[in-house]
């Protein structure tokens, strides 16, 4: 709260210094707008965040993504200004001690080159947010990733798995940008497609109007999936459990009415010939203690038998290192969850987000030993509509025996 209220005080310093030229009735109606703006955007997001569930959810995201936008130019503000007052007051104590009496007191003006700097530099998270939520959230890149195993079957060399996660579908206000992502998906001709969790945010209702196109997606082989956190409902005031429960059993429903194949702590074996893989899957566990530990990988590992090669959805990439390196024969696990925090910077010779500092595996690909684990991106938003670095992310692993 203190760095929002000094991020707030600077930016209107930095616009009270560029006004400074004015007259004294353009700076204080400037001084008006400022506060009444500022002010006007914490109480909208106020009542959004308070009346989230209710009315158009969609819309109150995007309220609520406002002082996220103002906050991110005035914390760049705040750093050049705050040290330039460090600076004004080492100067000032100094001519303090060395100035005759009454000539050290005198204020030292604000640089206004500074401010009219810190403004510019400002504008720019500003900027690239705004256009993370006019563009950025719906701009589908396909990765490509070839990961190569030496206990691969035969005759799954060159099999090609598409991975999406986090569809989040309660975010769209429109079903026109999961048809888009659904023909691109569809484009890559995938022979096996998997669902890594959190298809809704809070309810199984959020999906019902995007079923028919999510329905079209196509592999030579069942769509299977498996729950995120966000799946549970844990994240709304249900009238009773009972309410709860019939929420997630209609959401296990909507992923068997679009022909998909949830794995909840079981096992799938795929047959080539006579080589096969397993395709196991867990519930939502965390190795962190604020989100839950539903699934159970023992009783899911022990379904997938001796298949000589395993792959793994599990939402939560905490659970690699908690539980399953322990069990050195699942060789891929794809998680989701992260979102890469849907802001940062994503370039091949530099990756980083703030939610690097919550989860070690956050984005991409890590390896420890044979084993490999593959965190993606996600398909959809949640919270701020939008996405800068970390765009919406389709993944296309082609299997190679090493």
């Amino acid at each position: 709260m203190a760095v929002i209220v000094l991020a707030e005080w600077y930016g209107y310093q930095a616009v009270r210094t560029m006004a400074q030229h004015q007259s004294v009735a353009a700076r204080r109606g400037i001084a008006i707008v400022y506060w009444v703006v500022s002010l006007g955007v914490w109480a909208l997001a106020f009542w959004a965040g308070t009346t989230r569930q209710m009315g158009n959810t969609v819309l109150k995201s995007y309220i609520m993504s406002l002082p996220l936008l103002l906050l991110a130019g005035k914390f760049i503000i705040l750093i050049p200004l705050l040290l330039e007052d460090a600076t004004r007051l080492v100067r000032w104590a100094m001519g303090a001690a060395t100035q005759p009496a009454g000539l050290a007191g005198n204020a030292m003006p604000r640089s206004e080159f500074l401010a009219k700097l810190a403004l510019g530099i400002g504008a720019i998270p500003f900027v690239a947010l705004l256009w993370g939520m006019v563009r950025g959230a719906t701009d589908y890149q396909v990765r490509r990733v070839t990961l190569r195993f030496p206990n691969l079957p035969p005759a799954f060399d060159g099999f090609k798995v598409v991975q999406i996660s986090d569809l989040h579908t309660g975010s769209f206000s429109s079903t026109e940008p999961l048809e888009r992502a659904v023909a691109l998906i569809n484009k890559q001709a995938a022979d096996l497609v998997l669902m890594t969790g959190d298809l809704v945010n809070n309810r199984a209702t959020e999906v019902e109007p995007h079923m028919p196109a999510l329905a079209g997606i196509k592999s030579e082989l069942p769509i299977f999936s498996s729950l995120g956190n966000h799946d549970y409902g844990d994240y709304v005031q249900w009238e009773s459990p009972a309410e709860k429960r019939a929420n997630l059993e209609r959401l296990m429903q909507n992923h068997a009415k679009m022909g998909w194949t949830l794995i909840n702590d079981t096992s799938h074996t795929i047959t080539r010939g006579e080589d096969k893989i397993a395709v196991l899957g867990v519930q939502n566990w965390s190795g962190h203690s604020n989100f839950p530990k539903y699934g159970n990988l023992p009783q899911a590992h022990a379904a997938s038998g001796d298949a000589p090669f395993k792959i793994l959805l599990s939402h939560d990439p905490s659970h690699w290192e908690a539980q399953v390196l322990n069990y050195p024969d699942i060789d891929l696990t794809l998680s989701g969850h992260t979102h890469g925090m849907q802001f940062g910077v994503n370039l091949s010779f530099l990756k980083w987000s703030p939610v690097q500092y919550v989860y070690k595996q956050w984005a991409g690909l890590y390896e420890q030993g044979r084993q490999k684990l593959y965190v993606n991106t996600g398909l959809g938003y949640l919270g701020y509509p939008g996405r800068v670095g970390f765009l919406p992310e389709i993944t296309v692993f082609e299997l190679r025996r090493a």
